[in-house]
């Protein structure tokens, strides 16, 4: 058993709850915190949805949304906590440490969920009661069991969607949710369910996606879902494999809760590396994984029906009809995710001004927003107020499809600062790199390390943090040394029909050799696409060699580096 499986096992880590009371009324240090509980509690506390940051005595806390939907109320306390509690104190600069944001942000996730830096452990109490009093919590927004349930932002809105899967949603979220059953598993577990017909919810790359189908019984058709399971990024990427059942939406918990237990009877606990699901479908195979999964489900599952996925779409960033008549939602930019607490305030009031009685703020897994239910009348006001300017609708296509995790800002295990760089590049790519006019997106994901939290296998272009020494060594950054922040780079991913995970180019690139090797690359699909191509189908169309020919042409140091310790 590894270390972390020895600490979950010491006390079920849901009661690491009641302890953040204690820590809080003590006003602990993370030094107290350590010598009262142990080392474990670090762990333990990520059940909590609270991470210890890389500064002494401050925690990043994951707010779960489910589907990523958002009452205007809720999105409001969410943008007055973060304004109240995520404000970095004054040795770290206090709200000239981020000029790009300011202090007081919050981050929109690749899983639709929320988070805040900078937050005490003396404020979270506080915290939390303001959340139940809009029905918000962060509890098992992190740790191994049942994350975030994801599903499709515009649900109950597009006329693409089969049917609306947003209460499945919250049922399943709601069954795992202080679960103690099931709240300690392998490892995290990954759910994503909905009725859109561009799978909107990624259901390729999560450890189980349930996509909307419909099946023929007794001589009529029901609607409800099919199946893959064990798919996920970080090192060993695979996509999800598909199962031969169809699940109505009532019996979507009792399924859910049928893989969780096979997952929780079969999965290693022993390798941390090799805990996640995907790894004991690999082990298994699909066919076997799904007689497990039959034999503990209490439900009998007829085998698939007619899938009714069409593609991949991922992205709402725009002005759209809803099927609802008069009706409209928009859907604004947020260029890798992060957001002032008071900008977001400021948008779930808009929302309410604005918008009807069911109008809604919807995370994307783009770490994007939506406003729905906007009267047609009123957009042109809602896109007039401040938030609107800077999260604007209609951004270039590197802006729009531009996403970035922590880094190094936060994060212990990053090796490069992401979020900053992801938006000054995005936008300096749209200044300097002339796109096709029906090239609405360019979906450029950037992670601080191999964990691929901002998800680079499944992006048109995705860097991969590295640490890079300069082979010139007359060249050396400021420190006096010849080692820079750097990246693998990648490009030719996808998610739909045609999904594969992109390429590794080129290893150890020097971050101020990217863009120039990114005008290289564009600068030759502009001149070779066929009509109506993707970034994504060029690359993959095109020889790696000659790829890597492009980059290292640029005049910029591309070639010049290797990873640190290579």
């Amino acid at each position: 058993m590894n270390t972390v499986e020895e600490h979950k096992q010491e006390k079920h880590p849901l009661d690491v709850i009641e302890d953040v009371y204690d820590y809080a009324e003590g006003d602990l240090s993370d030094e107290e915190i350590e010598e009262r509980a142990g080392g474990g509690e670090w762990e333990r506390l990520k059940w909590a949805g609270m991470y210890s940051q890389k500064q002494d005595d401050y925690f990043m806390i994951r707010t779960k949304v489910p589907g990523g939907y958002l009452t205007p109320e809720q999105a409001e306390v969410i943008g007055e906590c973060a304004t109240d509690y995520a404000t970095a104190p004054e040795e770290y600069g206090g709200e000239e440490q981020n000029e790009l944001w300011g202090d007081a942000f919050l981050d929109i996730t690749t899983r639709q969920d929320i988070q805040k830096h900078w937050v005490e452990v003396s404020d979270v109490p506080e915290m939390w009661e303001r959340y139940d009093e809009v029905g918000l919590t962060t509890v098992q927004g992190c740790g191994d069991s049942a994350r975030n349930v994801l599903g499709c932002p515009a649900a109950g809105l597009d006329d693409h969607e089969c049917f609306n899967a947003q209460p499945v949603i919250d049922a399943v979220s709601d069954y795992f949710t202080e679960n103690r059953e099931y709240a300690n598993l392998p490892r995290k577990f990954k759910i994503t369910i909905t009725g859109c017909a561009h799978d909107c919810a990624q259901s390729q790359i999560n450890d189980v996606g349930m996509t909307p189908a419909k099946k023929e019984i007794d001589g009529e058709y029901y609607y409800g879902f099919h199946v893959r399971v064990g798919g996920g990024l970080s090192d060993g990427p695979r996509m999800a494999s598909d199962l031969d059942v169809f699940v109505p939406p009532e019996d979507a918990v009792e399924f859910c809760r049928a893989v969780a237990q096979t997952f929780k009877e079969l999965g290693d606990r022993n390798n941390r590396g090799v805990c996640r699901m995907r790894y004991l479908v690999e082990q298994m195979g699909a066919d076997k994984f799904e007689e497990a999964i039959r034999d503990r489900c209490t439900v009998d599952l007829p085998t698939s029906g007619e899938d009714l996925t069409v593609g991949y779409r991922g992205d709402h960033v725009g002005v759209h009809d809803q099927k609802q008549d008069g009706l409209k939602y928009v859907g604004f930019n947020v260029i890798a995710g992060r957001m002032g607490g008071d900008e977001f305030a400021e948008a779930a009031r808009a929302a309410k001004k604005y918008g009807t009685e069911d109008t809604s703020i919807r995370l994307a897994t783009d770490q994007n927003f939506l406003i729905t239910h906007i009267p047609e009348e009123n957009v042109d006001d809602l896109l007039a107020e401040p938030f609107a300017q800077e999260y604007s609708p209609d951004p270039g296509p590197f802006s729009r499809g531009a996403v970035g995790c922590t880094g190094t800002e936060f994060c212990n295990y990053a090796i490069i600062e992401t979020k900053k760089r992801t938006k000054r590049w995005a936008r300096e790519l749209d200044e300097r790199i002339d796109t096709p006019d029906d090239l609405e997106v360019v979906r450029m994901h950037m992670s601080g390390c191999s964990a691929s939290c901002a998800q680079p296998q499944i992006a048109d272009i995705g860097f991969r943090g590295e640490t890079v020494k300069l082979e010139d060594e007359n060249s050396p950054n400021e420190e006096g040394d010849n080692l820079v922040e750097g990246m693998d780079f990648g490009i030719g991913g996808a998610l739909g029909a045609d999904n594969e995970f992109l390429d590794w180019i080129e290893r150890a690139v020097p971050a101020e050799g990217v863009i120039p090797a990114l005008e290289q690359l564009f600068d030759a699909y502009n001149e070779d696409r066929n009509d109506g191509e993707r970034f994504y189908e060029w690359a993959r169309r095109v020889d790696n060699e000659r790829l890597r020919t492009l980059m290292t042409d640029a005049d910029a140091p591309v070639a010049r580096g290797v990873a640190h310790g290579d």
